[in-house]
Formats: C-alpha cells, sequence, structure tokens
C-alpha cells in the first residue's frame, strides 16, 4: 500500500463516514445519499408504511434536524475529498495535482460548459413523449404530482448522442476524464447556484410545500437539507430530476468516457475496465426499466431538496461511484480467464439475489395472498401483516442488502488488491446497508413485536449467512 492510499484512506476513515451518516440517518438520531444517495433498495423499505394506494399523509410533520457541524463539514469538505479520491487513483509516482507545486487550477470554463450542456440535456429530454406519466404523491395543492418515467429512453439518447459525436470526431472521452477535478468543481459551483435559487424561491412559496424542521431549524439546516419539498420547472420535477437523470444518468456518462478515453489511449478497453463499467451499466439500467419505485420514498415524499442532495447527484453518484473506472483507466491491471469467470458469477449471484429478493418483497407486500407465495411459511404479526420467514428471506433478513453489496465489490475486485481507493465505494455501500440494516430492525421489532422475536430466532443472521 503507497502512502498516498494509506493517507488516503485514514483521512477517509473520518470524513467519509459523514457521507454515511447522510445515506442513513437523520442526524440526532440519522441518511445518497443525500449527498450519496445511491441505493435503490435502501429506498425500496421506507415505502409501504407512508404511501397508500400512492397517496401521503398530508398531516404537518417535523423533521429531525441535522448536527450543525456534521452540515458545515458536509457542505464544506465532501467536494474536497472526492477530488482527493480521485486524484490518489493516479499512480503513485505522478505528482498530486490537487496540492503542490504542480497543482493544477480547479476552475476550467470548458468543464462548466460540459455540465451545464449535460443539466440542459437532460430537461430537453424529460419531455421525451415515451414512457408513462404517473401519479405520485398528493402535493400541497391537493392535487397529485406527476411524473414522466422516461429516464431509460433519455438514457438511451444521451448514450447515442454521445457515442455518435465520438465517432464523428467531435467529441473525445478525454474531454472528461482529463478534467475530473475541474468538473467536480463546476458541479459544486452549480449545485450551489442551484440550491441557492431554490432556498431564495422558498421565501415566497406556499408554507404548505416547506419542511418543518421544529425549534431546531435554522438557515443551514434549510439551505443544506432543504427548505422546500416538491419544487419544479414546468413539468419537471425536480428530485426526480437530480436523482435520476443527474445522478444515474450522470454516472452512466461518466463511465462511458472513461471507457472511450481508454480506447483513445490504448486502441482497446482493458478486460478490467470493461468488466466495471457492464457490471455499472447493468445496475443502472436496472434502476432505469424500475423508476417508479423510488416515488413513495421518503426522499420524495417528505424530505425537501437542499444543497446536499443536489450536490450528491451532481458528483458524489456520478464520480464517486465510478471511482474503479478512474482507477483503472490510469493504473491499469490483468487478470486471468480464471479470475474473470469467478468475478462474473460473482456478480451475477449478487444481481439475482438482489434482483428475486425485491421482487418476492414486493409482490409479497402487494397481495400476500397471491398463489406463488402458497408454499412459503409466513408469521401472523400484531400489526395485521404477515412476515415471511421462508423463500429469500428465510435465508438472510435482508437477502437484497446482500445481493447489493455483492455487486458492488464484484465491480471493485477487477482493480486488483495494490490499492483501497477502488474499494470505497464497497465499503461504502457496506456500511451503508449495515446501519440501514440495523435501522429497519429497531423500526421492525417495535412495530412486529414479538412475532419479529420469532422471526430473529428462526433466521439468526441480518446479511451474511452463518456470519453476520
Amino acid at each position: 500500500m503507497s502512502i498516498i492510499d494509506l493517507f488516503l484512506f485514514r483521512f477517509s476513515d473520518t470524513v467519509f463516514g459523514l457521507s454515511f451518516v447522510m445515506e442513513i440517518l437523520p442526524p440526532t438520531d440519522q441518511r445518497n445519499g443525500s449527498a450519496a444517495h445511491h441505493r435503490r433498495n435502501v429506498q425500496k423499505e421506507e415505502t409501504l408504511d407512508r404511501v397508500v394506494n400512492g397517496t401521503c399523509s398530508l398531516e404537518p410533520k417535523v423533521h429531525s434536524v441535522w448536527s450543525n457541524i456534521l452540515l458545515f463539514l458536509l457542505c464544506t469538505l465532501l467536494s474536497l475529498m472526492l477530488m482527493l479520491f480521485l486524484d490518489g487513483c493516479r499512480p503513485a509516482c505522478d505528482p498530486w495535482k490537487v496540492f503542490g507545486p504542480e497543482r493544477v487550477s480547479l476552475w476550467d470554463w470548458k468543464a462548466l460548459q460540459i455540465v451545464v450542456a449535460f443539466t440542459a440535456l437532460q430537461g430537453v429530454l424529460y419531455y421525451l413523449p415515451f414512457g408513462n406519466v404517473v401519479e405520485g404523491k398528493v402535493g400541497h395543492d391537493g392535487k397529485r404530482i406527476r411524473y414522466s418515467l422516461n429516464g431509460l429512453h433519455a438514457l438511451a439518447v444521451t448514450v447515442l448522442l454521445l457515442v455518435a459525436l465520438w465517432y464523428c470526431g467531435m467529441f473525445q472521452g478525454s474531454t472528461v476524464s482529463g478534467r475530473v477535478l475541474q468538473l467536480v468543481m463546476a458541479c459544486t459551483a452549480l449545485s450551489l447556484l442551484a440550491a441557492t435559487v431554490l432556498y431564495l424561491h422558498s421565501l415566497s412559496a406556499d408554507p404548505r410545500q416547506l419542511v418543518d424542521y421544529g425549534d431546531g431549524g435554522n438557515f443551514l439546516q434549510e439551505f443544506a437539507l432543504g427548505r422546500i419539498m416538491d419544487p419544479s420547472v414546468g413539468r419537471i420535477d425536480l428530485k426526480q430530476f437530480c436523482m435520476v437523470r443527474i445522478g444515474f444518468i450522470g454516472w452512466a456518462q461518466v463511465d462511458l468516457c472513461y471507457l472511450l478515453t481508454e480506447i483513445e489511449m490504448r486502441g482497446a478497453p482493458s478486460l478490467p475496465l470493461m468488466l466495471v463499467v457492464t457490471f455499472q451499466l447493468i445496475y443502472i439500467l436496472d434502476f432505469l426499466i424500475d423508476e417508479e419505485s423510488v416515488l413513495p420514498t421518503k426522499e420524495y415524499t417528505e424530505d425537501g431538496i437542499g444543497f446536499i442532495m443536489i450536490l450528491g447527484e451532481y458528483i458524489w453518484i456520478p464520480f464517486f461511484s465510478s471511482l474503479p473506472v478512474h482507477f483503472l483507466l490510469h493504473r491499469p491491471t490483468h487478470i486471468c480467464p480464471l479470475t474473470t469467470t469467478i468475478i462474473c458469477l460473482l456478480f451475477g449471484f449478487g444481481f439475482l439475489v438482489y434482483y428475486l429478493s425485491n421482487d418476492q418483497k414486493d409482490r409479497f407486500r402487494k397481495n400476500p395472498n397471491d398463489p406463488v407465495f402458497a408454499h412459503l411459511e409466513t408469521l401472523a404479526s400484531p400489526s395485521g401483516k404477515n412476515l415471511l420467514v421462508s423463500g429469500w428471506f428465510g435465508w438472510v433478513r435482508h437477502p437484497n442488502y446482500l445481493g447489493d453489496i455483492l455487486m458492488a465489490l464484484a465491480w471493485c475486485l477487477p482493480c486488483g488488491i495494490t490499492s483501497l481507493l477502488p474499494y470505497l465505494p464497497f465499503l461504502q455501500c457496506t456500511n451503508l446497508l449495515r446501519r440501514r440494516a440495523n435501522e429497519l430492525e429497531e423500526a421492525c421489532r417495535e412495530k412486529h413485536g414479538i412475532a419479529w422475536q420469532e422471526y430473529c430466532r428462526r433466521v439468526p443472521h441480518k446479511l451474511v449467512p452463518h456470519v453476520y
């Protein structure tokens, strides 16, 4: 392990934990995500008890406040931390670009143009006449909020446009990969501007649109976490736009730009880099295919949208999630056919566990009397609902989380074991889902009482069979 890796890992142990808190904890008791807002299966757990028949309760709710120190650190250090991670992926013999005598300017007008152009393109593609338009929560005016679910179509158009421009020689992957530090800075600036505009808009908004932070609310809480709940520009719901179009489609574009850069540099992509990009694109496609699944979640129905959420979607999802690809671009590795097979099997197994367990859980919640569940054993709960104690949920109590963790590990393994940096997304995912599992266990213990205790006795492990 190099000195750079050791420094960054120890640095991240302190500051990186802040992003975990964003994902899963509301500060005095709290969760990306939203700067790291991140996994669909984390969000899905929060759906059913808040939303009934697509509507959300309009009763006023006092939101938990975050530690002011935590918020200040997140707002000021998140971008710097990410730039250190990205800079550390370069060979150890290369000088630092963020600090030191050979540091580069972190501001670049070309980078800002790229970010603005991508944002504008996604805004235009939101109006594509494809995909379903569905109704979500009830807004402050008593009407259902309508969402355009054409994220998959927007991704396809964006990818085709990117590849066409590259093929015609009008764009190079290195235009993005060669200025990732500047792109992070440009995204930070744009996020700050957007959060400021939203905050100023909230000052004249209908009080029913505002998030109530109670006695703990102040300017920092409202600016960072969001003062307004459901802002929109025309038909564009800004929460959905940031989470899906900027975050996940942006992640796909960054991955593809790294892939194109590899082709430009070496004539063909390396097998390890191709594996990671393929795995991540499968994950992104699965999210966009099931885009509707995030609409009833807490982020959509209850939370505000502020600087942290916007910043997370602009920098954390696209650039941190693609850290293994960025690492392989600068530090190529070689893996043998046997290793490749094992990694592919690991990802395939993780994806199946993730997808099938989520599908079983969702279908059981919607219709527990479906004949397909007749062979599964259940426990009656005092809440009036039944708990699955066989099938996927008779294996471990959170099999969907286990699948997610295995996929994250699979797309880090091609980077080898020479550095800890490309494994940071895996470590974040594991810690995030471990904490989220603990949080859900507490909620289920209160809700289901003795039935949950019996379930835990029958299925003793949370995430990993016979281990944890």
